[in-house]
């Protein structure tokens, strides 16, 4: 399995980072990417990803942080992905839940990842809460000048930007949320995305999946999400796994290189 979305960087792994992996590759987790949520912190993700030959990286600014990078430029991104452990641009986004940034400066980052994504070819890594058609809509005008590939991560949206977003080629990744009871709409959204671009990811240290609840989530715990994929697809779990691990080698395809 391709874990898509791991937060490794940082105190939450800091004193057994290397214990957790070990036990994410007993449990089948041959790749991980890592994932850049400050550009200051960019630094840190890269060397985890060159001391470890099944971890790659991202580059990329979360929206959250959207206000703290108004002067980052779409060259520092194009810069950062030239590393051959870089395998993809963000993560980035619109996060309207929190409002830690403003609407225009999240709108801004996200252009500016959107323009690193098209001129280096990667994947754009996307965060969408509470801005569904905003982010649609924004994917859609952006296409017009020049295609790019959009992943929606952790989705947890509607059926709107879901549509739209799958209408432009994108790749929707699936997380311990999927497994939550509270997650019906969610489980309804996926039971209509087509396997083929369907991606797994824990999102680790967050949102560990069922029945895992309540404890630090790790990679390992990948395994729980591609069993809430397999039951609600009605596929056979190793079914899951490979259709899962291809379609991330795919869409990552640089991990090949």
């Amino acid at each position: 399995m391709f874990d898509t979305h791991v937060n490794l960087h940082g105190e939450t792994f800091a004193d057994d980072l290397e214990e957790v992996l070990e036990r994410a590759r007993i449990s089948g987790v041959s790749r991980f990417l890592a994932i850049c949520d400050r550009f200051d912190n960019f630094p840190a993700v890269l060397e985890i990803a060159k001391t470890h030959g099944d971890i790659w990286c991202s580059a990329g600014v979360h929206p959250h942080h959207a206000n703290d990078y108004k002067n980052l430029q779409v060259s520092d991104l194009v810069e950062a992905a030239a590393n051959p452990e870089v395998i993809a641009i963000g993560e980035t986004g619109l996060d309207f839940h929190y409002g830690y940034s403003a609407e225009e400066d999240q709108v801004a980052s996200l252009r500016k990842h959107i323009q690193a994504a098209r001129e280096t070819g990667l994947p754009l890594i996307l965060h969408t809460r509470e801005a569904d058609t905003l982010m649609a809509d924004i994917l859609e005008e952006e296409f017009v000048s020049g295609a790019f590939q959009p992943l929606l991560h952790c989705y947890t949206g509607g059926h709107e930007l879901a549509h739209r977003a799958l209408a432009l080629g994108s790749y929707v990744s699936v997380s311990g949320i999927l497994s939550f009871k509270s997650a019906r709409e969610v489980r309804e959204v996926i039971a209509e995305v087509p396997m083929d671009r369907i991606i797994l990811e824990t999102d680790c240290p967050y949102l560990a999946p069922v029945p895992m609840r309540g404890r630090r989530n790790e990679p390992a715990y990948l395994t729980h999400v591609a069993e809430a994929l397999a039951e609600l697809k009605s596929m056979p779990l190793e079914a899951v796994q490979q259709v899962t691990e291809a379609n991330a080698i795919r869409l990552f395809s640089k991990v090949l290189q």
